[in-house]
């Protein structure tokens, strides 16, 4: 059975996946970019940040090591443009007013950038679908199992996202507002943790 589905693998991975892109932990987020559309308009973003993500992390669970190689660009790297563009949404997040409704045209945005990438498929998952990929080792059960750990992953993503409008009901728009100013905070110590992580791997790679 093991060469068709390496079991221990897919637990491994969906685990680590699950952990590094915290699916709880995008819902203060989301609900602060979109909480204030309709529904129909919060289940379109979850459904596209989901795909981006999925796409993203697919490309370079197929490519990544030929993709970073061609480029040279590193994981650091990735780590620094990562943490730069999330500190950038989070400073609007904790200085905006949220009173405002975003354009419409944002509703595709705010799910491609910053929720599919990099918060989603970020830095961290990036390298952890690569060191997956390298532990396959060319066996198809292995490779099998990352795939089926991955869209797992992106399922559970999608249902916190889809779902979340149980906790709009909860929390009203002044409880918005408060998710937006802590998604924010949160947002910003993810950033400098990830530019953090960047500077080390440039040291210790020198």
């Amino acid at each position: 059975m093991s060469e068709f589905f390496n079991a221990t693998l897919f637990l491994e991975a969906s685990i680590t996946l699950l952990v590094i892109m915290d699916p709880p932990g995008t819902v203060p987020v989301f609900l602060s970019l979109v909480g204030r559309k309709p529904p129909a308009a919060r289940a379109k973003a979850a459904r596209q940040a989901v795909l981006v993500s999925l796409l993203v992390i697919t490309l370079f669970a197929v490519a990544g090591q030929f993709i970073l190689a061609y480029l040279g660009i590193g994981i650091p790297a990735l780590q620094g443009a990562g943490g730069l563009l999330l500190l950038l949404v989070a400073l609007d997040l904790l200085t905006s007013n949220n009173t405002a409704e975003p354009e419409a045209a944002e509703d595709v945005n705010v799910a491609l950038v910053p929720l599919g990438t990099p918060l989603l498929a970020g830095p961290g998952a990036i390298a952890a679908t690569i060191v997956f990929v390298r532990q396959a080792h060319g066996q198809v059960g292995a490779y099998v199992a990352l795939g089926a750990a991955i869209v797992a992953t992106h399922l559970v993503l999608w249902a916190c996202m889809r779902y979340s409008g149980v906790l709009i009901r909860v929390v009203r728009e002044s409880g918005i507002t408060l998710l937006a100013k802590v998604a924010g905070l949160l947002l910003a110590a993810i950033a400098v943790e990830l530019v953090a992580d960047s500077i080390r791997g440039f040291i210790e790679g020198a």
